[in-house]
């Protein structure tokens, strides 16, 4: 992501945190994130840099102001008056602020981390699982039959924030559900100023390990770190250590493919 982009998201977080961030808020966000998103003419309208910042945002009083809540409405203007590449980027920072309110709303209820650890292990399950990856990302079954396939997995066994977040996720804004999970919660640690790892090993770390390796991963991120911890026995021995946009292999199996590789 370029600088020029984290300062718009940044921007429009701010907008979001003078709120007050809700169920309710978060939902209207999806909604309106939605509703422009299968309208071209109308993501056009509210995305046209040949349009004054400020009429941009005008428009989004007169369309939606009489139908949505106040709170909805400010991010949503916002949005608009500022610019963006594509219309495209425009949706998924209105949905990123959905997310976000959700969020931010677990935060309050003392249940972030909560959210943080079933998010993964959703993702985890559905990694594991190659008939059900494949059947959320079928798209010639309509996104809600998809969503109500993962509803019918974690409804009423995580919260209700998460199941929102795992529904959501079946859309695949970013590529695939693993890949939108992780940015659910990259997010989760935003809030705290914290850094997401993902360690593959072949065995589980011990407390003392994991313990080392945390301060390892947050000494060299420079704030703390959250570790997820992934056994995957395909990769023999050592780590593989995922932070950020840095992939750190130091798998035997990653250095035997190493090796073949430059003998081949």
């Amino acid at each position: 992501m370029s600088a020029a982009a984290a300062s718009r998201l940044s921007a429009l977080d701010g907008v979001l945190d003078a709120r007050t961030p809700s169920v309710t808020l978060a939902l209207e966000l999806f909604e309106l994130a939605d509703a422009i998103a299968v309208q071209p003419a109308l993501r056009r309208a509210l995305t046209d840099p040949g349009t004054p910042d400020d009429a941009r945002a005008d428009l989004v009083g007169a369309l939606f102001g009489p139908r949505t809540g106040p709170d909805a409405v400010a991010v949503l203007a916002e949005t608009a008056r500022t610019r963006w590449s594509t219309p495209r980027e425009f949706v998924a920072a209105l949905e990123r602020q959905a997310v976000r309110a959700l969020l931010v709303t677990a935060q309050g209820n003392g249940e972030l981390d909560e959210v943080e650890d079933q998010l993964f292990h959703i993702e985890r399950l559905v990694d594991a699982h190659p008939d059900l990856r494949s059947a959320i990302s079928d798209r010639r079954s309509s996104l809600t039959a998809r969503a109500d396939l993962i509803g019918g997995l974690v409804d009423g066994r995580v919260l209700p924030v998460v199941a929102q977040l795992a529904r959501r996720a079946v859309a695949a804004h970013r590529r695939t559900f693993a890949l939108t999970v992780e940015e659910y919660l990259t997010l989760a640690a935003d809030l705290r100023s914290r850094a997401v790892a993902t360690v593959e090993v072949a065995r589980p770390l011990t407390d003392e390990q994991l313990d080392r390796l945390t301060t390892a991963l947050s000494r060299q991120a420079g704030r703390d770190v959250t570790v997820r911890v992934v056994v995957d026995p395909s990769v023999i021995g050592g780590a593989r250590v995922t932070l950020g946009d840095e992939v750190i292999e130091g798998t035997v199996a990653g250095r035997l493919h190493d090796a073949h590789r430059k003998l081949g």
